[in-house]
């Protein structure tokens, strides 16, 4: 399960940063077209962050000094990327106004 963490971890992790350059690109330029937040918004986001938070919480599971056995490595991986997904929503730094 250590490889599917990592996998996981390393594409969202080049997803986030894609996201911030693609971000920054469009704000920058006034170029709506190319940002995310308006062509995928919070979904996205929240997907974004839950594969991060999946991989991060496997990994730390995997190599915990508890020696947990695989099917709790990915339960806590499973709560970890919700954790995550959710916090990406809630944390959308929206007030409301359009």
């Amino acid at each position: 399960m250590v490889k599917v963490y990592a996998v996981v971890l390393s594409a969202g992790v080049v997803a986030l940063i894609a996201w911030i350059f693609a971000r920054s690109y469009a704000v920058n330029t006034e170029r709506t077209s190319f940002d995310p937040e308006h062509r995928l918004g919070i979904p996205g986001r929240r997907v974004v962050a839950g594969m991060v938070g999946f991989g991060m919480a496997g990994m730390s599971a995997e190599f915990s000094p508890l020696d947990l056995s695989w099917p709790v490595a990915l339960l806590l991986a499973v709560a970890g990327s919700s954790a995550a997904a959710w916090y990406a929503g809630w944390a959308s730094g929206d007030d409301g106004e359009s």
